[in-house]
Formats: C-alpha cells, structure tokens, sequence
C-alpha cells in the first residue's frame, strides 16, 4: 500500500511517531532504494525510549499492512483486471504491466480515500511534522542508516511539497507512476501515452471505487 493508505489506519491514533512509523519504511526507499533496514529483528534497541519504541510499532504495523494486503484476493483479482487494461499501452516499452499494475492500484486506493473524505490528507503531514527531529534520527541511527542526510533532505522535501495533496487528479497519479518507472527503467511513457494510461485508470477507477473499502475493512480487522 502506498502513503496515504498506510495513513488511513493510523489516522486515529494522537501519536506522531506511530504514523511517521507506519509511513517510515517507504520514505526510506524513495529517498535511497539500496536502504535495507530490519529494526524489527533488534526490537532491543528502541527499549527505555517512547519515541522510538511507537516509531517502531509504527513500521511493524506497516509490514502488517503490506503483507495482508499483497497476500489478500482483492490484490490478486484487482491488479490482474487493471493489468488487462493497460497492458496495451506498455507493450512497446520495457515496463512490467503487472508491476505498473500493481502500483497503479495503490495509487487509486489513496486517491479514493481523498475523494471519499476518508482521510485528510494535511492532518497526515501534520502528524510527520510534529515528530521529534531527534528522536528520528537516533531510531534511523540504530537502524544502522548510513548518511541520514541524503533521508532528512528527502522528508523536508517530501513534507514542505506536499505532493500527496496532487493525488485528487488521475493525470497527476499517471505522472507519478511515470516517475516511478522512471527509476527502474530508461525509457519512460510519452505524452499519448500518459493520456491513455490516464484513460484507462477512469475506466477502472469506478469498478475499484465499487468495493475499494472490503480490504481496507478487512485489514483493519486483521491489525486488530
């Protein structure tokens, strides 16, 4: 799941550092993808200190998440239907359909949870700028991230943008699945391209609006 999703089952909690930590595994691979970092396996190491302890439950929560959501049948037969669609626009390109596929889908739930009133998107960003800068940096610390500063430039970047906000349009969740392309391939989509991936997402997007919330419900369930 991506941002904002991760943020909807924590969109409750008065904890900052929870939902730093809910979103945590995921700023770190935007901001280096050679990151590996596993502070569950050394929970040790955040013992005594509050801050880094809710960080930490906070990034456990978040494998929860994902490992419920790609295991569930609402991922399997939502990314093979969306597949289909926009399969035809890749076929020239060096682009996975399934992989933009399976992105493409996490996108559209954050984007329905705006559209839907379910989340606010400025309460999330709020919850990240209230964290202690220093509690961060000592929980990345005993993660063992090296160059912290390559990832403190990154978050003020991504906090000062607020570029999750974009998310209410389907052109701007095309152009952020082009970005990520990006990263993993040379070639990217053009611009007829981009206008029929954008196409493709309105079609799909009301069959996924239909029953978007079975697997948000179903996981909240699970965490419990």
């Amino acid at each position: 799941m991506n941002f904002l999703s991760h943020y909807y089952f924590e969109r409750l909690t008065q904890d900052a550092n929870i939902v730093m930590g809910t979103v945590l595994p995921d700023l770190i691979k935007n901001a280096s993808k050679e990151s590996n970092l596993y502070p569950q396996k050394n929970e040790f190491l955040f013992k005594g200190n509050p801050d880094e302890e809710n960080l930490l439950k906070g990034w456990k929560r978040h494998l929860a998440v994902d490992l419920y959501f790609h295991s569930s049948d609402f991922f399997l037969e939502k990314t093979a239907l969306l597949k289909e669609l926009i399969k035809p626009i890749v076929t020239d390109t060096p682009i996975r359909p399934s992989f933009l596929a399976h992105i493409s889908l996490e996108l559209l739930l954050d984007h329905l949870l705006i559209e839907h009133n379910l989340i606010q998107v400025n309460h999330f960003y709020d919850k990240l700028i209230a964290v202690n800068p220093s509690s961060l940096t000592d929980f990345l610390e005993h993660c063992g991230l090296k160059n912290q500063i390559i990832f403190t430039k990154f978050l003020e970047s991504f906090i000062s943008s607020k570029y999750l906000l974009s998310y209410q349009k389907l052109e701007n969740i095309s152009y952020a699945l082009n970005r990520i392309c990006m990263r993993l391939w040379p070639e990217t989509l053009n611009e007829f391209q981009l206008q029929e991936l954008t196409f493709q997402l309105g079609i799909f997007k009301p069959i996924l609006a239909n029953d978007f919330m079975v697997i948000f419900d179903e996981i909240e369930q699970k965490l419990i």
